[in-house]
């Protein structure tokens, strides 16, 4: 794939960048294609063992309103890896969006999130929890204009929600999924 991208042109840039980048085809032709160049974030399920639960969030999301759907959206914590790693990244964004502090983190997965047009590169963790560790309100920081509210649901009830389809956040429904393979037991 040497020589794919021939040059790259920046069209926006401020929260993230859009690129436009020339590439040549197979066939020697040459053809744009547009890239969100976003980066790395990072996105963790908190569970409860003992009670069968776990923390999501919800928020609204305008370019899934945009797109015609509600525009609130249960999903996983998550945010944009900043100065610090991926685990600094989600036991941050676990105090700031659920008011929850976690300590032992289980790596899942790094993914990309849209390889056909973004470099957002997800590192998704599972990460056990108690009720003492709800330690603050949640609901995202104030100079980020986040307004979310914080879910503890049963574990069954998330499990059921996958199988029907109705988990649609895809960070979600795989650490959802993952929470299940890995401890089929707390959804007995």
């Amino acid at each position: 794939m040497a020589g794919l991208i021939e040059s790259v042109r920046t069209v926006y840039e401020g929260w993230t960048r859009f690129l436009v980048a020339t590439v040549r085809g197979l066939d020697g032709g040459r053809l744009d294609r547009v890239i969100l160049d976003h980066g790395l974030s990072a996105c963790v399920l908190p569970y409860d063992a003992g009670r069968r639960t776990a923390v999501l969030v919800s928020q609204v999301r305008v370019p899934v309103a945009y797109a015609g759907d509600a525009g609130e959206v249960l999903e996983a914590i998550a945010g944009r890896v900043e100065e610090e790693d991926a685990a600094a990244t989600v036991r941050r964004e676990a105090m700031e969006e659920a008011g929850l502090r976690l300590d032992a983190l289980e790596p899942v997965a790094r993914v990309w999130a849209s390889p056909g047009i973004s470099t957002e590169r997800i590192t998704l963790y599972l990460a056990p929890y108690a009720q003492e560790d709800r330690v603050a309100a949640g609901g995202g920081a104030a100079d980020e204009h986040e307004s979310i509210t914080v879910h503890e649901l049963p574990l069954a009830e998330l499990r059921d929600r996958a199988a029907a389809g109705r988990l649609v956040d895809m960070k979600t429904l795989a650490l959802v999924q993952a929470l299940a393979l890995r401890h089929p037991e707390l959804f007995a």
